[in-house]
């Protein structure tokens, strides 16, 4: 009886070893994440105001702020405009970034490796100095202001999240479930198609989300090339230099929603898919 007791003392001790060593840890990741979300005390609160203006605490609380975004035609179109740009960033971004992935895993040619490392230059590249570019680009074609133009840019900004998250996914992948379609009859794209890109879906389901969020969230890109026809994050940018009611907090609470929803969505997908693939 003693030795059991000693034997399940030993992973017992073991485990309070580890946390101790974790701890501070675990205290710097809790006060990081407590930092991140303290705003998010005054966001809700404020976009619930009675007020006429931002001011916290609120005087009272009320759904007039909601109401007035959901009944104004300019923040309903930048809404709709920036949806719009998210789902074309996305699907531009799997359809150049998942080919792109393959070459990179797959493919043996001079120059993958500098390829590989450029990938990651938009990451690099502030923001700002990427939008002077592509305006100057832009204007030349006459591109500045149609919200496909914007869309264009932001896949460039959101490829190196598809292409990171799709080649981890296939560096992952076992080759030989590949093989093993081939082998049975199966065409190498047929066996990509039937096989491959099933069992890496849900890296494919986190990089369609990334992708949707660099675009939605994305605000100094549509500064240059939105011109008159705002994007949201432009047209909360806007509304706080021009107004102070509390639109925009329940805006941004609104997006916050969206973008939480999604992301439990993308998890949920994503851990259904890889389940029942296993």
């Amino acid at each position: 009886m003693g030795t059991l007791t000693a034997t399940q003392a030993k992973p017992a001790a073991r485990r309070a070893a580890l946390v101790s060593k974790r701890l501070p840890l675990i205290i710097f990741v809790t006060l990081v994440f407590l930092f991140l979300t303290l705003p998010l005390l005054v966001v809700v609160p404020v976009s619930f105001s009675s007020a006429s203006f931002i001011t916290f605490p609120p005087p009272g609380y009320s759904l007039r702020w909601y109401e007035a975004y959901l009944n104004d035609y300019a923040w309903m179109a930048a809404t709709i405009r920036s949806l719009k740009v998210g789902v074309v960033t996305t699907v531009l971004a799997l359809a150049f970034g998942v080919p792109l992935s393959f070459a990179l895993v797959r493919g043996r040619f001079p120059g993958r490796a500098l390829l590989e490392q450029g990938i990651a230059a938009p990451l690099i590249v502030p923001n700002i100095v990427f939008s002077i570019a592509v305006f100057g680009f832009y204007y030349k074609l006459g591109l500045v202001g149609p919200w496909l133009g914007v869309a264009v840019a932001h896949t460039i900004l959101a490829l190196p999240f598809v292409v990171i998250v799709t080649t981890a996914g296939l560096r992952a992948f076992d080759r030989n479930l590949e093989l093993a379609a081939m082998g049975l009859g199966a065409s190498r794209l047929g066996a990509v198609m039937r096989v491959t890109l099933p069992d890496i879906s849900p890296s494919l389901i986190s990089a369609a989300f990334l992708a949707f969020i660099t675009s939605f969230d994305e605000l100094v890109v549509a500064m240059f090339l939105a011109g008159a026809d705002a994007t949201l994050p432009k047209k909360m940018f806007e509304s706080i230099m021009t107004a102070i009611d509390p639109t925009v907090a329940a805006v941004s609470v609104l997006q916050i929603l969206l973008v939480s929803v999604l992301m439990i969505a993308v998890t949920l997908l994503g851990g259904r898919v890889g389940g029942g693939r296993a």
